[in-house]
């Protein structure tokens, strides 16, 4: 898997963590919408042979859950509703 795609990925769920983390203080409030997209056109860059862990966070919008496995912080993740960590 291409490393440089998974560091951008990761970045990019950074960001956005970090953006929602500050949405409380921020005015005016960031547009979320360009962090959303970039996600979702690098998830679409991921090739066949992704983790399918890593691509059922990304395809549910379980960008934390994503963010920590690309942490290697799998462990930290809590049991969704689908059942699945």
């Amino acid at each position: 898997m291409p490393t440089d795609l998974l560091s951008q990925l990761h970045a990019a769920l950074a960001d956005l963590n970090q953006t929602v983390a500050g949405l409380a203080a921020a005015n005016p409030k960031p547009n979320l919408l360009p962090l959303f997209a970039r996600i979702d056109e690098l998830t679409i860059k991921l090739p066949r042979d992704t983790d399918p862990g890593l691509l059922h966070y990304l395809h549910k919008k379980s960008y934390e859950k994503a963010r920590l496995w690309l942490e290697g912080r799998e462990a930290e993740n809590k049991a969704g509703n689908c059942g699945h960590v």
